[in-house]
């Protein structure tokens, strides 16, 4: 345990910024998955639209820093080719 007043405000700091990476990325992460299960139901209008929320909530992540930027890119590129097939089809 930190003895020095700074970093034991470092301390705490560091898990209030834990917490909001890691509610950032749940969102991220339900966003992605009700993508997922529109395209399952083979609902294309509502996967669109949920895709839509999916980029924002990556765009948000990333540029709050729980999300790198090229991984945030990488999401949304892989996750618009599903759409795209699955309009395709």
């Amino acid at each position: 345990m930190a003895n020095i007043k700074s970093a034991k405000k470092r301390i705490r700091q560091t898990e209030v910024r834990t917490l909001r990476n890691k509610i950032r990325k749940t969102m991220v992460r339900t966003a992605v998955r009700r993508f997922e299960d529109a395209l399952k139901r083979g609902d294309v209008v509502s996967a669109e639209s949920a895709l839509k929320f999916c980029h924002a909530r990556l765009d948000r992540a990333a540029q709050k820093g729980a999300l790198h930027r090229n991984t945030a890119n990488r999401k949304k590129s892989r996750l618009t080719v599903k759409l795209n097939k699955a309009k395709a089809v």
